[in-house]
């Protein structure tokens, strides 16, 4: 299991795990979407504790909203963070780093993605960006810190991405450039924005 630094998060009796770092970035995150008149069905990749499904959604009531995860043991911090969620339906397993996962979904008006690609193999990474089930005129946000120009940006990045190389030489940050050339192959829009913390938000259309 890797060591990051939200690892050993507080459970509480409800089940939901508190995850400081999913907390903090919440606000910025929820700002972005809210730019967009966010309709139909959004797949959440990778919800993890499920925290930003349950704060996030309530604001989308137009959005049904799919959470997702590879590790099963995760969905009862989902069920407990969403409970109240109206548009969110339960849980379900995904790998979306295994090749052909985009087919078994329908083109989807929004996809999220918070804070994975620096914790997966580049194939991967790249298997889940180039099957993106998006539907003509959909959405898919891509959020987390990036290399910019090969190169980690602040000293803090540097300590995090030297950490996951030295748990497993295929992890670590991608750089913002190579990501947006995969999507741009499949011919999406791009725009790429700032985030507090040294993090991106990158914003594919269809």
């Amino acid at each position: 299991m890797l060591r990051l630094p939200d690892s050993g998060a507080e459970v509480q009796a409800d089940g939901r795990r508190m995850v400081p770092s999913a907390a903090r970035n919440l606000s910025g995150i929820l700002a972005v979407l809210q730019t967009y008149d966010l309709q139909g069905r959004l797949l959440e990749i990778a919800s993890g504790s499920g925290l930003h499904a349950g704060q996030i959604a309530p604001y989308f009531p137009d959005l049904i909203w799919q959470p997702t995860d590879l590790d099963a043991e995760n969905f009862a911090s989902i069920r407990a963070w969403t409970s109240g969620a109206a548009n969110v339906v339960p849980p379900v397993q995904l790998d979306a780093t295994a090749p052909g996962w985009g087919a078994a979904y329908d083109p989807q008006d929004a996809i999220l993605l918070i804070n994975l690609l620096h914790l997966i193999p580049d194939t991967g990474a790249q298997t889940l960006l180039s099957e993106l089930p998006l539907a003509v005129g959909g959405r898919a946000f891509v959020y987390g810190p990036f290399l910019r120009g090969g190169k980690t940006t602040s000293d803090g990045d540097a300590a995090f991405h030297t950490s996951l190389r030295d748990q497993d030489p295929r992890l670590g940050y991608k750089d913002v450039d190579w990501v947006c050339h995969i999507l741009q192959a499949r011919g999406l829009s791009i725009s790429v924005q700032d985030m507090p913390a040294n993090n991106l938000m990158i914003c594919a259309q269809n």
